[in-house]
């Protein structure tokens, strides 16, 4: 059997921590090679991540970390609690309709505009996806109260949230305002799954933005 997935952070962090390898393979966004008819095959709208184990293909980054919870390793990160994982699962589209998107926003105008595009960036739109940052920090802030994780214990919604902060670190968007958004993305951080995880991001990220290289990949492990 095999498995792809791609070198987001959240699944590389997930397939880390339950023990799943990844053998990555590039798809160049940036050469159009996601809007092809073979890649198209598996996502038909043209984006990565994608993950196919055996016959099944599945894309959208959040789904791709709960099937990889619940089926290679830890029912724990995914819960089979109906009330806990409704929680998880609240966090995990809130991540993906809010935090997510407004970090993208700003990725988009500060970097990829600027170096692949040759346009200025859009300082209105960065200034309101900046505002939009800031109020979600303020909900994930008052969220968190004396909780250790999201969700009281861990889950894929951690990992989830955590890679989206650690990319919005990356083109400057801090949590430093917020103590305990801070301790938890600290005790995220202490992972060795994560630490792994930043550590090869790290190593391909000049890459990346010198060469137009996506970041996002597909993956693939031969399951024994």
């Amino acid at each position: 059997r095999k498995a792809h997935a791609d070198s987001d952070l959240g699944i590389r962090a997930v397939a880390y921590e339950i023990g799943v390898e990844l053998e990555l393979a590039t798809v160049n966004i940036f050469k159009s090679e996601s809007r092809s008819a073979t890649f198209r095959a598996l996502n038909p709208n043209g984006l990565v991540p994608v993950l196919v184990d055996g016959d099944f293909v599945l894309w959208e980054s959040n789904a791709i970390l709960t099937y990889l919870a619940g089926r290679y390793g830890s029912p724990a990160l995914i819960s089979t609690d109906a009330r806990r994982r409704a929680d998880i699962d609240r966090w995990l589209h809130w991540e993906s309709a809010h935090m997510g998107p407004a970090i993208a926003k700003v990725a988009f105008e500060r970097c990829v505009k600027t170096m692949f595009g040759g346009t200025q960036a859009n300082e209105v739109a960065v200034s309101a996806a900046l505002s939009a940052f800031e109020e979600h920090c303020r909900v994930l802030e008052t969220s968190l109260r004396d909780k250790e994780f999201l969700t009281g214990s861990l889950s894929v919604a951690d990992f989830a949230l955590a890679s989206s902060l650690c990319s919005g670190a990356m083109v400057g968007l801090s949590v430093g305002a917020f103590p305990r958004t801070t301790a938890w993305l600290q005790r995220m951080l202490a992972r060795d799954s994560v630490r792994r995880t930043l550590a090869e991001a790290q190593l391909s990220v000049s890459e990346i933005y010198s060469t137009g290289t996506s970041g996002a990949v597909a993956a693939k492990r031969i399951f024994s």
